[in-house]
């Protein structure tokens, strides 16, 4: 089993990384592992960090928008700013307070710096309205970041759709679309010198690993872009939630895990 958590604590940590995982109810298996199987002491197997939600310290301001644990990546990021001196703002959203994260450490951040850390629970006042936090803001070098549930990500992008793309960022943390398994796409592997035919209700990666080679994968829903792969021939059919339009539009790269291929046929640099 391999998944892929954001690191929470500080960069200027350099003796550990921390994580935090929600209890997840409907467990593909790894918060059920985390929550009921590890002990103190044991040893887990991981990789090196990867980052495709990368903080652009050079923003004038910086809007961070976040929904239940989603907070993750964003905690992190408001300590580096804090540490930085940026200028930075936080809403965060929960259902209720029993269901937010971190909410003693960002209340000490609220005391300390009064009117940055905006806390909101559903259960007291009704759905964030995330317009009305764009509309307080001048987008000149101002960059905005969501992480959170696929409506509060559906909301967020609709509100910054008028917006540069690249002073929009977000991380999915589950697939927005389905994977791609229709099939019948040829896939030729540069390095390996194989051709394998992606089969109907298989994916691209699980051709790949039929085919005997090996490639980094966790999510396998698109999410964690840890399967990206360089793409030398064809048309991929992007289903990711990690790539950016400038990304998919080039067609150069591709998530494996859960795209396919609008071309008959695709050459991948593996």
């Amino acid at each position: 089993m391999s998944r892929s958590y954001s690191l929470c604590n500080s960069d200027e940590e350099k003796h550990r990384y921390v994580v935090a995982v929600a209890r997840d109810v409907n467990s593909r298996g790894g918060s059920s592992l985390m929550h009921e199987g590890l002990r103190i002491g044991q040893v887990l197997k991981i990789s090196p960090p990867r980052n495709h939600f990368a903080l652009n310290e050079s923003a004038d301001h910086t809007v961070l928008v976040a929904g239940g644990i989603g907070v993750t990546p964003l905690w992190c990021m408001v300590q580096r700013l804090e540490s930085l001196g940026k200028s930075w703002e936080l809403h965060y959203a929960t259902r209720s307070r029993s269901h937010a994260a971190f909410l003693g450490e960002l209340q000490v951040v609220h005391q300390r710096a009064q009117g940055l850390v905006h806390l909101h629970f559903d259960s007291e006042s009704g759905v964030l309205d995330i317009p009305r936090i764009f509309a307080a803001h001048t987008p000149a070098n101002t960059h905005f970041y969501c992480c959170g549930p696929i409506p509060m990500l559906d909301a967020f992008t609709s509100a910054a759709k008028t917006l540069p793309e690249d002073q929009v960022h977000v991380e999915y943390f589950k697939a927005k679309d389905a994977a791609v398994t229709s099939g019948g796409v040829q896939v030729t592997l540069a390095k390996s010198k194989k051709v394998v035919t992606v089969e109907e209700g298989k994916t691209v990666l699980d051709a790949i690993l039929g085919a005997g080679v090996d490639i980094p994968y966790s999510c396998m829903e698109g999410i964690c872009g840890s399967c990206e792969v360089a793409v030398l021939e064809g048309e991929p059919d992007h289903h990711d939630s990690v790539l950016s339009d400038k990304q998919r539009k080039s067609n150069k790269t591709m998530i494996v895990c859960c795209s396919g291929a609008k071309s008959a046929h695709l050459v991948l640099d593996l």
